[in-house]
C-alpha cells in the first residue's frame, strides 16, 4: 500500500455518499486512518463546498491522498483541480487507477458514484494506493501543469 502515515481525506456530494461511505469503511479495514470532509447525508448539496475543504487540507499538508466521489465524478474533479496542489484524476477501472498514479502522480482519486460498482471502486482504490509514481519524463510534464504568472 501507499507510503503515508497521514490520514486519507474523503469527500463527496449527495450522489457519491454511498460509494464514499463504503470506501471509508474499506480503507479503515486496511489500516488507514481517515478524515471525512462531507457531505454526511443524501440531502442535495453542492460538491464544490466539500471539494474545496478537502483540497485545502491536502495543500496544507494534513493529507497525502484524497478520495472524492460525485455522481459523474466530473464536477468534483473540476473543483479539486482548481487548486494548485491537487492532481485529481477521474477513474472507473483499475487500469486508470494505476495510470493516474504511475504517470500523473495523482494525489486524489475521483470516482463516478452513479457509474461504478462498490466492488470496482474497492479494487481501483487498492490499485491506486499500491501504485508508485514513475517520475522521469512524467515529472517534467507535471512540473508544467501549474499556471505560472
Amino acid at each position: 500500500m501507499a507510503s503515508t502515515n497521514k490520514p486519507l481525506a474523503f469527500c463527496s456530494d449527495h450522489a457519491g455518499i454511498d460509494v464514499k461511505s463504503d470506501l471509508i469503511a474499506y480503507a479503515q479495514k486496511r489500516g488507514f486512518e481517515v478524515r471525512d470532509y462531507g457531505t454526511y447525508d443524501r440531502k442535495s448539496c453542492d460538491y464544490p463546498d466539500f471539494a474545496h475543504a478537502m483540497a485545502e487540507a491536502i495543500e496544507k499538508g494534513d493529507h497525502d491522498f484524497g478520495i472524492a466521489v460525485c455522481g459523474s465524478g466530473e464536477g468534483i474533479s473540476m473543483a479539486l483541480n482548481k487548486h494548485q496542489g491537487i492532481r485529481a484524476g477521474l477513474v472507473w477501472c483499475e487500469e486508470l487507477g494505476a495510470m493516474i498514479r504511475r504517470h500523473n502522480n495523482a494525489n486524489v482519486i475521483v470516482f463516478p458514484g452513479r457509474y461504478i460498482t462498490i466492488n470496482e471502486a474497492e479494487k481501483t482504490f487498492d490499485t491506486f494506493m499500491k501504485t508508485e509514481f514513475e517520475g522521469g519524463r512524467h515529472q517534467i510534464r507535471i512540473d508544467k501543469i501549474p499556471v505560472k504568472k
